[in-house]
């Protein structure tokens, strides 16, 4: 039995949480037994953590990267699960897996670059680097994030590992569900439903404020459109006013925190994802599931897994004159639409289901094993 401890940060509804979700549920239980630690969990991923058997051990926030105290506490679980591998993603999940983990000897070491840091400052991209040397493999989870590893921080080819992110592949929505969320949020059979899917917590990461001002671009010019925002966070008030400024209200629905947002693809007829940063976008991958057309900004991972004038449109990031533009573009090109869709449709089947990413996973862990002369363990 192989015996794996992840460390993360918050367990909330992100995505480096909810790729671990994945692992969780697609794990062979006779080969590997799993472990999270994290600074806090709060919501519903953790019931479905606890239902699928996986332990979550809180500790508290990481006061700074030698908090003395968290890091004893990280040591005190490694003396008594005994993990052969121990995988560390964000921040605080990254430190404490490399320090913990090579004070303790942990057989295998695996750091994960779950971001697209353009704004981390050069002591952040030396600690990264520092804390690389003791890691036997750094995942970069996109392409994006693969050239920062590489070209920033100067990892070799042998120490870095590509690892797309990837996501479930969703159940079809009931038609009578769909009917009734047009009827709740007011939309007949001539919009067109521009949705995005994501947490309202930072302006300058998503820019949910670009897209609300190109949306108005298009109400102003008489489009029959609505847009719906799928999020829950602490701007959703501010985002709000900037509508009632626009005078946009009676177009624009915000949801709020949706569990599961599925039933909301099956209502959209164009996804839009406009954010500053983004190191892969799970998002773009669950709309492309569901058959959409995506306009997307070109930046971080987005821009690999969006194939420009393929699967949807890459534009420029804070040009919202574009972003109006090629939005435009596909409510006038319905055969488009539908082209984009499945064309994203199989590139997602292709690359970025949670079984791909799950067993290439796993894959890297009993290759790590073997060079490690643990396969006996498995």
């Amino acid at each position: 039995m192989i015996r794996v401890l992840h460390i993360i940060e918050t367990i909330m509804s992100g995505g480096v949480e909810r790729t671990r979700l994945s692992i969780a549920k697609l794990m062979d239980n006779s080969q590997f037994e799993l472990k999270i630690i994290c600074t806090h969990a709060v919501g519903s991923l953790p019931i479905e953590f606890a239902a699928l058997g996986i332990e979550i051990i809180e500790i508290g926030d990481l006061k700074s990267v030698f908090d003395i105290k968290q890091h004893k506490k990280v040591m005190r679980i490694i003396d008594d699960f005994k993990p052969h591998i121990i995988h560390g993603a964000v921040f605080e999940g990254v430190t404490m897996a490399a320090i913990s983990g090579f004070i303790k000897k942990v057989p295998i070491v695996i750091l994960e670059e779950t971001s697209d840091p353009q704004n981390r400052r050069w002591k952040g991209h030396l600690l990264l680097k520092l804390l690389s040397l003791s890691a036997d493999k750094v995942i970069g989870v996109s392409p994006g994030v693969m050239e920062y590893l590489t070209n920033k921080l100067y990892l070799s080819k042998k120490k870095s590992f590509l690892l797309n992110n990837g996501v479930k592949i969703p159940k079809q929505t009931e038609q009578i569900e769909i009917e009734h969320l047009k009827r709740l949020h007011g939309i007949d059979t001539n919009h067109v439903v521009i949705g995005s899917v994501g947490r309202m917590l930072h302006d300058d990461h998503k820019r949910y404020s670009d897209l609300i001002k190109a949306f108005a671009i298009l109400i102003n010019k008489g489009l029959k459109v609505k847009l719906i925002l799928v999020s829950g966070g602490r701007l959703i008030d501010t985002y709000q006013e900037l509508v009632n400024k626009l005078q946009i209200q009676d177009h624009v629905v915000f949801t709020g925190y949706q569990n599961n947002p599925d039933k909301y693809y099956a209502v959209f007829d164009i996804f839009s994802l406009v954010s500053a940063y983004e190191a892969f976008g799970l998002v773009l991958a669950e709309a492309m599931l569901h058959k959409l057309p995506i306009v997307a900004t070109k930046v971080g991972g987005m821009k690999y897994i969006v194939k420009d004038n393929e699967t949807g449109f890459l534009v420029n990031k804070y040009d919202i004159q574009e972003i109006a533009i090629k939005l435009e573009e596909l409510y006038f090109n319905e055969n488009l639409r539908k082209s984009f869709g499945e064309n994203g449709y199989a590139r997602a089947i292709n690359n970025y289901t949670e079984d791909i990413y799950v067993k290439n996973l796993f894959d890297l862990y009993k290759n790590l094993l073997i060079k490690k002369g643990l396969q006996h363990k498995f």
